[in-house]
Parts: structure tokens; C-alpha cells; sequence
């Protein structure tokens, strides 16, 4: 097979959900590990081989992980803890996943040293900007829009695009989808407060919301606070984002 057909390796960091007990099955399950559907057929439409990472702290493990994948995706879910970038405010633990925090972490930090493409949705791309030192905004609402607008509606709208996103021109995100604003689906109640160290704001709301950051000096790091995944099939410019990452991880 030639390097220009060669399929990439994606390695998908899980979702994790606890199971309840229920009459049919009263015992304690195992927690579950998965991905939304269509997270993979978005990845394999665009050339890609999508894997399933195992949820686990162990460093070796990760060590490993990162050295066999050529890129990596990181889904949405639930919300960052702010204690890991320094808040000291109380803060609802039903909305966070520690599990997910002590891995993707240091598997964010260990893709970004080993420089392998690296592509982020929602509570992804806020994860990146954890890694990278930066902090979050746990709560959409109470940001104050821009002069002369009120908040679109960022929460619980994942097939149909809700509210347009300026792209800053000279990123990468600018590159890969070749105009200066897209529309985009909008599932989430946190977003990128200050900036992590090396990222860049490439895409904003036009009512002054991150939506889009990425790190230059990175062979590929662009994370994206909608939810691609749900509207590459329909949006011209979601389904370019996937396929420039899967390019990348080609490439890696």
C-alpha cells in the first residue's frame, strides 16, 4: 500500500457512562466506554481508521497508545473540572467526569509532545485548553454578548446549524474551510475562558463566544466547540475539518 493511500490509525478517546441498576438487570454493571456513531463514520468517510481507546491512567499505557495511532480525536461530554485549572468555586460534581479528566490529560499532553495530529469537539476542545495551562467559562449564559447582540442559542441543538461563527483569517481553520464565516451546530454550556499557552482564537460567534482554537506551532491542533460529527454529511465545511485532520494523521 502507498503512503498516499495508507488508511490512518484514529484513536478516539471514549465517552464514559455508569450504569443503573434496573428490574431487568439489578446487578452493579461495569461502566460503559463508547463513542456516538457517528463520531467513527465521520473519521472513516474521510479515509481514516477509527479505534477505541480503553479509559485508563496508566502512563505506560498511554505511552503506548500514543506511539500506535497516527492521530487523535477527543469527543464532547460532560463538563472539565474547574479545580484542574485552579478554581477553588464549589461546582456541581453530577456534571463532571473525573475518569475522563485523569486520562485525556495526559493524553492530550503526551500528543502534543510527541507533535500527532490532534482534533477536538466540545468538551474536547476545552480539555486542550486545560492542558495548555488555559481556563473555561463554566457557564455560557452569564458571558456578556457583544454590543448590540444577545447569546444565540449554544445548548441542546446538534443536527441542524444554529448560529454562524466568524473564522479570523491566516489559521488553519481559515485554510480548511476557504471562507470567512460557516454555520454550525451548538451543544454546550461551557467554553475556552483565557487562553491556554501557544493557542490562538480562530473562530469566534458573532455574539463573542470562543468557538474555534488552535496551536500553530503544532503539526495539526484545532479544536472546535460545536459538534462536527452530527452535520458532516449536510455541512460542506464540517466534513472538510474532518477530512484535513485525517490528512494530517496521513501524513503524521
Amino acid at each position: 500500500m502507498s503512503v498516499s493511500s495508507k488508511r490512518p490509525l484514529i484513536g478516539i478517546a471514549p465517552r464514559w457512562e455508569r450504569k443503573v441498576p434496573t428490574a431487568q438487570v439489578p446487578d452493579q454493571l461495569a461502566p460503559t466506554e463508547g463513542m456516538a456513531s457517528c463520531f467513527p463514520d465521520a473519521i472513516v468517510d474521510a479515509g481514516g481508521t477509527p479505534i477505541l481507546l480503553p479509559l485508563t491512567d496508566d502512563a505506560d499505557a498511554i505511552n503506548q497508545l500514543v506511539e500506535l495511532c497516527d492521530g487523535f480525536a477527543l469527543q464532547g461530554g460532560p463538563d472539565v473540572d474547574p479545580a484542574r485549572f485552579g478554581s477553588t468555586e464549589p461546582y456541581d460534581p453530577a456534571l463532571l467526569c473525573p475518569e475522563r479528566d485523569a486520562f485525556e490529560l495526559p493524553l492530550v499532553q503526551k500528543i502534543l509532545a510527541a507533535d500527532k495530529p490532534l482534533f477536538t469537539t466540545c468538551r474536547g476542545t476545552q480539555l486542550l485548553n486545560v492542558a495548555l495551562g488555559g481556563t473555561l467559562c463554566m457557564d455560557v449564559p452569564s458571558l456578556k454578548p457583544r454590543e448590540g447582540m444577545q447569546l444565540w442559542r449554544h445548548a441542546k441543538v446538534l443536527t441542524d446549524p444554529v448560529h454562524p461563527v466568524e473564522v479570523k483569517p491566516d489559521t488553519l481553520l481559515a485554510y480548511i474551510v476557504g471562507k470567512p464565516e460557516i454555520q454550525v451546530n451548538s451543544a454546550h454550556h461551557c467554553c475556552v475562558g483565557k487562553l491556554g499557552e501557544g493557542l490562538i482564537l480562530s473562530g469566534e460567534a458573532t455574539d463573542g463566544v470562543p468557538e474555534c482554537i488552535e496551536l500553530p506551532e503544532a503539526r495539526f491542533v484545532l479544536g472546535v466547540q460545536w459538534h462536527p460529527e452530527y452535520t458532516w454529511p449536510a455541512l460542506a465545511s464540517d466534513r472538510a475539518l474532518w477530512h484535513a485532520f485525517v490528512d494530517a494523521a496521513r501524513k503524521a
